[in-house]
């Protein structure tokens, strides 16, 4: 009995002890952003303001809106391409047994490891010569080559839970390889693709290293970039705008994991029975 109570007394103490240490910088953020000053430390430092969100959803001049609305749109566009093309690419690989399958693999585990900057410069001088520069098209192409085998990885390991008698019986009904694919082993895979389309639009929404190189102004720079260029009068650091607009980009991530969580959480097994 001791030794449950014991069990029990450390796994809240653990809970609690993660809870704390993850929610912390975020109460943190929030508390600086509704404050007119970012010393939280010193008695009487926090006094509550709605000044700083006025600030970077009025303000022209900082463009927060802008910056959002092109985190929002290249990452929806590249996280569901990447979703796609990485599903079709993981069926194959878990339905058919060819040579190379394993080297093929484990190729694009290599490709996914390659670090950013070793290509940056090489990539910064194609889209200058193709003018993409601070262009969608500039984010989107290189967002989806590094999602994809991150996508690859996440959905072959759900396809390879899929019994292939599944196939065959759709198969044997008259469907097709597509139809097979897109009406019976998507839906039943829909976890697997919310899952990974959440990673890869967290993923392509914080990326950093690209947007700075290939933006230039408001019109394709994303929120990593645009937050990491506020700057206030004489040089100073904004610290209530900047934790404001961070707060309001932390809101898409949050508001899709929450709906998606439902189907994230549901089990393959059930829905392959359903």
């Amino acid at each position: 009995m001791k030794e449950k109570v014991l069990k029990r007394l450390l796994l809240i103490f653990g809970i609690c002890f993660f809870l704390l240490f993850f929610l912390t910088p975020f109460l943190w953020m929030v508390a600086v952003s509704f404050s007119s000053s970012p010393n939280l430390a010193v008695r009487g430092g926090f006094r509550f303001t709605m000044e700083n969100y006025s600030n970077i959803l009025g303000n022209k001049n900082l463009h927060f809106p802008d910056y959002l609305k092109n985190s929002l749109i290249v990452s929806s566009l590249s996280s569901i391409i990447s979703a796609i093309i990485g599903g079709m690419c993981a069926y194959v690989i878990s339905r058919f047994r060819f040579r190379g399958r394993t080297i093929l693999i484990l190729s694009v585990l290599a490709l996914s490891m390659f670090p950013q900057i070793c290509i940056v410069g090489y990539l910064f001088k194609i889209m200058s010569s193709a003018s993409w520069i601070n262009t969608y098209r500039a984010l989107f192409f290189p967002y989806v080559a590094f999602s994809l085998p991150l996508a690859l990885w996440i959905l072959l390991g759900y396809f390879s839970q899929i019994p292939g008698e599944i196939d065959e019986a759709a198969l044997v009904d008259g469907a097709t390889r597509w139809q097979t694919f897109f009406k019976v082993i998507v839906p039943i895979t829909l976890p697997g693709f919310l899952s990974a389309f959440l990673l890869l639009f967290m993923f392509a929404f914080n990326e950093f290293l690209f947007a700075l190189m290939l933006t230039v102004d408001h019109r394709a720079r994303t929120v990593p970039v645009g937050i990491a260029l506020f700057q206030g009068l004489h040089g100073e650091i904004p610290w209530g705008n900047i934790m404001a607009s961070s707060v309001l980009s932390c809101l898409p991530l949050v508001l899709i994991a929450v709906a998606a969580q439902r189907y994230v959480i549901r089990g393959l097994t059930g829905g392959a029975l359903k």
